[in-house]
Parts: structure tokens; sequence; C-alpha cells
């Protein structure tokens, strides 16, 4: 479970997060929906310690990332899909991130598998495109084989193909009992992997809520219309 309270961030004179306070339950697919600059990616970035908050606590498993015991079997993050070293392979690169955790060859080879790059895991990731990258990325965040996962902005770059794989693994994962995280900016990716959603605009929360529930309600209209021959209108209606 993450848990976040009162997370604010400000950079300079400018607050990126203002005052966020939300749950990521375990079972479930929750997603951060936002355009880009609404505090998404800062708001992951302080889950997992890499920029602390000005104000306000987060915890994972009820500690704060840096104190988990073994964040990479605890914890699978995916920030930036191109954050590896372009001059290695993608096997190199998933090895030398399980050897830090003592995590065996096989593991990195099922992963590779998982993810569907066994065919280039020889390459250097300087020829990867971007859908390539966020295969990789999703590759390193299970390679723990973590029971919750983090993952910004997933399916960018990714082939229709690739969308709905990342959909049924994702699922998958929540349905294990696993929690499970992830951002993006297209409301119709979210309606159809999020169980529930988090809103964010300007750095503070919008709706939080079931994604059918903000679904129902975003897609109930009415009209007003004003007319003399009400009586005429009722008929034919």
């Amino acid at each position: 479970m993450i848990v976040a309270d009162t997370l604010t961030k400000s950079f300079g004179v400018k607050t990126a997060v203002s005052q966020v306070s939300f749950t990521v339950p375990p079972g479930q697919v929750t997603g951060f929906l936002g355009p880009n600059g609404a505090g998404k990616s800062t708001t992951m970035r302080m889950i997992v310690g890499l920029d602390r908050p000005t104000s306000g606590s987060v915890t994972v498993k009820g500690l704060p990332y840096r104190q988990l015991s073994s964040p990479l079997t605890e914890v699978g993050v995916l920030l930036d899909a191109n954050a590896a070293h372009p001059g290695r392979s993608a096997r190199n690169h998933l090895r030398s991130v399980a050897a830090t955790h003592g995590i065996g060859k096989a593991r990195v080879d099922e992963v590779i598998g998982l993810v569907g790059l066994e065919s280039v895991a020889g390459k250097r990731l300087r020829s990867f495109s971007l859908g390539m990258r966020q295969r990789l990325g999703i590759a390193t965040a299970l390679l723990g084989d973590p029971q919750i996962l983090i993952l910004d902005e997933p399916v960018n770059g990714l082939d229709p193909e690739g969308v709905r794989w990342v959909r049924e693994l994702l699922r998958g994962l929540a349905a294990e009992g696993r929690t499970v995280l992830l951002s993006s900016h297209l409301m119709s990716e979210m309606s159809q992997t999020a169980d529930h959603l988090i809103v964010l605009g300007r750095g503070q929360v919008l709706a939080d809520a079931p994604t059918a529930d903000l679904i129902r309600d975003w897609t109930t209209a009415s009209v007003v219309v004003r007319t003399p021959l009400l009586d005429d209108l009722a008929a034919a209606l």
C-alpha cells in the first residue's frame, strides 16, 4: 500500500504539488490522470525518494521508501524509459541491476521473455525505439517480482498491441493482490486499465474515485431547451 499525506513540493517560488493526499491499496490498478505538468511525475518521484517533499509525507508498505530493506524486490519502478545506459545491451542492463540484489540470471531471462524482448536482448540500447525501451523499463520494474509497481506513462511509444499487453499485464498483477500505480494523460487509456483514478491538475487532487463513477459523472450531460411549443416537443421525445 502507498499512502500520501498532504504532500507538497515547491521548486523555488513554484509549487509543483500542493497538499496531495491519497491511498493506493493492493488488489487494484490505480491511475494518476492529468495533463503534462499536473504533478504526476513529481509525486511519483517523492514516493520513491528521488525528490524530498517540502512538507507532508508518503509511505510505501508503512515506511518511507528509503527505509525499505530491499527496494528492488519490494517496489518496481519505471520513471524514465531512457535512463538505462545506451551502450549496454538489454540483457547486460538487466543483469547488472539484478546483481545488486542477488537476483539470478534465470530471472533476467524470464522477464526478457515476459516483455517480448528475446530477439533483441543482445542489442545495444541506443538502437532501441521508445517502445522497446518502455518494455525494458517494465522488465526492470518486474525483475525483483515486487508486490508494488509504480509506472510513469508506461504505454508511451508502444503500438496498439503493446498497449493492450501492458493493460492485461497490469490488471493481471493487480488480480494477484499487488499494488499498481500508473500515470497517464489519456483518459481513453485509463478508462480501460485503471480501477480507480486520482485526477491531478496544477498540482492538486481534483478527483479521487472509482473509474466507473468518474466516467459516469463526466459523460452524463443535460440539455436545457426553451420553446413556446413545449407540448409538441414533449410529444416528440
